[in-house]
């Protein structure tokens, strides 16, 4: 039986083993790159509000344009991945991010700044397309659930991004600061494009699971329709996909609503300092990059089902306690611990739909989990309006419970 798994997958990759380290490495750092670059974004948005001379209201309106461009183009990049190959298709998409970086500076009206926003956020979604989908074909191939990681490297970048960005923006103009990172990002595209570009796309094995070995493969739920092609679109394998990318909602909702909301709670409801209150989105994101740095180990022990049903659950009770609780340390506690839960739900269900159907299930699952995004902050506001806001914060801990249960009925629906 060895033997017969190390043919398989020695016929579904080129090149040998250092191939595939190779490849892991250029991919993880286009993932480490685009947070680099977001978050580098990010950090000089209230420079380039006061540039602009934008309302809150039409400042909100033209950051809409991001995701906006991200939405319209994932499904789009998808077939493009189909038809030319993720690896390319990844290296455009880069060389398109590090230009469009560029351009908010050099705006002055916020028409303006939604417009060059739309091309930015075009490129930042269709490149999460495109190195998601050779990411899943990379997975198969090394016989690791290895996902986990990819996602790491991206938010250890955006970390390292608005850290950097923190320090410089008291020195540097955001035009300077903004073409640095588009500078950063062509020299390092330049740097790891060429091992993308001469050598293929390693091909999944026979079977849409194959890729995770041992207990995950037999407890995750691997679907049934996809032993005659690992991207067979059958009206099951498009509900599954589906059914995957609303997993990806729930994780990013919550990612979305602690990014814009979770500061506000600790100032306004438990009465923190202005350092408390900023450190709570760090507690959650330094949580999520460490539960994705243990993605892998997590995922050979339990299998995917189980890290998605075990995740969403500690989520759920982590996010309870970070609404709920009357003291900020609780609530910091309860951050960290929602971010460990949520960390591996978002890669495990890009993971899932992509095995099922190449990049158009990267495409649907990504453009569903960037939806999620977009309805957290405002969903969020408006629940804030009518209840509170800590009442309107466990609409998180529900969704991560929603994640969990739809993870729990896959595996049931997926093994019959």
């Amino acid at each position: 039986m060895p033997q017969i798994n190390k043919t398989r997958t020695r016929d579904a990759v080129p090149g040998d083993g250092n191939d595939l380290g190779r490849l892991r490495i250029a991919l993880t750092t286009f993932f480490a790159l685009d947070g680099f670059v977001f978050s580098g974004w990010v950090v000089r948005i209230p420079a380039i509000k006061e540039q602009t001379g934008a309302s809150p209201s039409t400042l909100g309106l033209a950051l809409l344009g991001v995701s906006a461009g991200a939405v319209i183009t994932m499904m789009f990049t998808g077939r493009l991945c189909s038809r030319y190959g993720s690896h390319p298709v990844t290296v455009v998409c880069a060389v398109l991010l590090s230009l469009s970086v560029t351009l908010p500076p050099l705006t002055h009206s916020a028409a303006a700044l939604g417009a060059v926003l739309l091309l930015f956020g075009a490129a930042y979604g269709s490149i999460n397309v495109a190195f998601n989908s050779a990411a899943v074909d990379l997975v198969a191939a090394l016989g690791r659930p290895v996902m986990p990681t990819f996602h790491a490297a991206f938010s250890l970048g955006g970390m390292i991004g608005a850290g950097l960005g923190g320090l410089v923006a008291g020195s540097l103009s955001p035009t300077r600061h903004l073409l640095g990172l588009g500078i950063v990002g062509l020299l390092v595209t330049a740097l790891t494009a060429p091992t993308l570009l001469r050598q293929e796309q390693p091909r999944p094995p026979g079977h849409a699971t194959d890729g995770v070995p041992g207990p995950a493969t037999a407890e995750a739920g691997a679907p049934g329709p996809a032993k005659a092609s690992p991207h067979r679109l059958t009206p099951r394998t498009r509900r599954l996909v589906v059914v995957f990318g609303l997993i990806a909602l729930c994780t990013a909702y919550g990612e979305g609503a602690l990014a814009d909301w979770g500061a506000l709670h600790l100032r306004q409801d438990l009465g923190s300092s202005a350092g408390t209150a900023a450190a709570g989105y760090a507690c959650f994101a330094l949580a999520m990059t460490i539960g994705r740095l243990t993605g892998t180990t997590l995922l050979e022990r339990l299998g995917r089902t189980r890290t998605v049903v075990i995740g969403g659950g500690v989520a759920a009770a982590g996010m309870l306690l970070g609404a709920l609780a009357p003291a900020p340390w609780a609530a910091l506690l309860g951050y960290s611990v929602a971010g460990l839960g949520l960390a591996n739900l978002f890669p495990v269900a890009v993971e899932r739909a992509g095995a099922l159907a190449g990049p158009s299930g990267v495409a649907t699952a990504s453009t569903l989990g960037y939806g999620g995004m977009l309805l957290g902050p405002p969903a969020i506001g408006f629940m804030a309006d009518w209840f509170s806001l800590p009442v309107a914060l466990t609409s998180v801990a529900a969704l991560a419970a929603v994640a969990a249960a739809i993870g729990f009925a896959t595996r049931r629906a997926t093994a019959g």
